[in-house]
């Protein structure tokens, strides 16, 4: 699996619109065979800013991702929206989907 998180730091006369400014990106690529997930998150402490994570079955899917032609226009378009490069960061893993988080303690276990 690849699983990749990008930080957007939105422009703030962009920051409110821009969920509805990435939807027709997010919706193809959450239809893309290889994609896992694609889930956008506002953070709490700076409004401006969005984090993606998204997860892809594996390196050729990745690949299809990234060569399909709703990626080359929305890296075409969405530099219009932000106030500076998007920062990623992307890891290959053996792990398939999410893993529960064993360090938590859970009151029924």
């Amino acid at each position: 699996m690849i699983a990749i998180t990008v930080k957007w730091d939105v422009r703030p006369e962009h920051a409110d619109d821009f969920i509805d400014l990435t939807g027709e990106f997010t919706r193809a690529c959450r239809a893309e065979p290889g994609c896992l997930w694609f889930e956008w998150s506002r953070s709490v402490e700076t409004p401006g800013q969005y984090i993606l994570i998204e997860a892809y079955r594996d390196a050729a899917a990745g690949r299809e991702h990234v060569e399909s032609g709703h990626f080359r226009k929305a890296m075409a378009t969405l530099g219009r929206y932000v106030a500076r490069r998007p920062q990623v960061v992307s890891v290959s893993t053996e792990q398939q989907g999410w893993a529960p988080l064993g360090e938590l303690t859970m009151p029924d276990e």
